[in-house]
């Protein structure tokens, strides 16, 4: 799995108009890919990355500071742009797959007492943030 990890201000998702997510104080807006490999081991390892990731201001992680998340997925994280300009998806596990992956990786942030808010899986969204600093992190857990 990956995540792109923002440090945002605030964040919000839209699809078709209505707002289905949004954090409205500094969090992280965590964008999830899955790859063919992953399980939910995997989903679990990387929530437990990202809920312990020291870069909230004082460096301390969403778990120090009760900080909120919003998760979106987004298969494109695997895209393929070695050759010629059309990307390859083929790394990026097809949704019956990675939804329930997304889904675990949701559900064991919530257990280790995240806030976590959701985009839709497999909706066009629109993805409103602030980021802060910019940070921005990319997170790879491999199986």
């Amino acid at each position: 799995m990956r995540a792109v990890v923002q440090r945002v201000q605030r964040a919000d998702v839209t699809v078709d108009g209505e707002v289905v997510g949004a954090i409205h104080e500094p969090g992280l807006l965590v964008l999830v890919g899955v790859t063919h490999a992953d399980t939910g081991a995997v989903a679990d390892r990387l929530a437990e990355k990202t809920w312990q990731l020291r870069i909230l201001d004082g460096e301390r992680s969403c778990a120090d500071a009760v900080a909120p998340l919003l998760v979106v997925s987004q298969f494109t994280l695997y895209a393929d742009t070695r050759k010629g300009r059309r990307p390859s998806w083929s790394a990026a596990a097809p949704g019956p797959v990675s939804e329930p992956l997304v889904e675990a990786y949701v559900a064991a942030l919530r257990r280790r007492g995240a806030h976590v808010e959701t985009g839709r899986f497999g909706a066009h969204m629109e993805v409103t943030l602030v980021n802060d600093g910019p940070v921005t992190l990319v997170l790879d857990v491999d199986a």
